[in-house]
């Protein structure tokens, strides 16, 4: 297995565990702090849209400028994608032959 996979594999072990650690020793309620993280992502949601919305109108940026930005966004995050989809199908396989 490639080091990419293994520090996918690290990286997402490592978020589960602290999430669950999070969660377990959370000083607040379990409704507070899920009141808490929903106002915080619809917060983050509102500034990534109206960030998106700035990057396709064009502001500060030169018409031209802000559509190579965006293609390259685009690229850039199918690129990351498919070999995501690679890696888990690499994962995948390799459990299913070590449960065999």
């Amino acid at each position: 297995m490639s080091n990419k996979s293994n520090s996918w594999i690290a990286f997402l072990a490592g978020a589960s565990i602290g999430t669950a650690l999070g969660i377990l020793f959370a000083p607040d309620t379990g409704k507070n702090t899920r009141d808490r993280l929903t106002y915080q992502l619809s917060k983050y949601s509102e500034e990534l849209e109206k960030l998106i919305n700035d990057l396709r109108d064009g502001k500060n940026l030169p018409s031209n400028e802000a559509k190579t930005e965006g293609n390259k966004v685009i690229s850039d995050a199918k690129n990351k994608a498919e070999n995501l989809l690679s890696d888990v199908n690499k994962l995948i396989e390799q459990i299913n032959r070590e449960s065999n």
